[in-house]
């Protein structure tokens, strides 16, 4: 009897245990929530390129926090409809003013790359570049602990900048 009453106590214990940790490390997570902006003044063709990195995962589910459409970035069917989404989203959360001019971005594509989606966009008609303001918000509303690199470069010299949510404005100098 007191065998059966031990094994009994052992089982709801490790069971026990085994819930207790499970929703102190979710196993759906990473530890750090960042997006990666790389901006290049590319001029002989006059313009801006821009890249945006993002978690897939974290892109994914704010993307289908703010759209009713069935999301999935790594599904080749289902890429137009993917196209429109990250450009809709990029575009409303990335803003970039050019010597006090508010530029238009292009979209050109995206794509997978590791653990992330990598999108590209330019601005064209950009032949110097001396100032530059950053508004980026990108997956700030997913999680608060979210930060934004901001990588700029202009004429070979390259300068880098952190937001952490809620700061969403850099400013470079050239």
């Amino acid at each position: 009897m007191v065998s059966i009453l031990y094994k009994w106590l052992m089982v709801s214990g490790v069971l026990f245990y085994t819930q207790l940790n499970s929703y102190n490390t979710p196993k759906d997570t990473h530890p750090i929530f960042v997006s990666v902006t790389e901006i290049e003044h590319n001029a002989a063709q006059k313009t801006l390129e821009i890249s945006c990195k993002l978690f897939t995962d974290d892109f994914e589910k704010t993307l289908r926090m703010n759209s009713k459409e069935k999301v999935d970035l790594i599904n080749p069917p289902m890429k137009k409809q993917m196209d429109l989404l990250v450009n809709s989203y990029i575009q409303q959360h990335l803003y970039l003013q050019a010597d006090g001019k508010k530029l238009v971005l292009q979209y050109i594509g995206y794509e997978q790359q590791e653990e992330g989606i990598v999108s590209y966009f330019q601005a064209n008609n950009i032949s110097s570049l001396k100032k530059l303001d950053v508004t980026n918000n990108l997956l700030y509303e997913y999680k608060s602990e979210q930060l934004g690199i901001i990588h700029v470069t202009v004429n070979g010299n390259r300068k880098s900048y952190k937001l952490s949510n809620p700061d969403a404005l850099a400013s470079f100098n050239f």
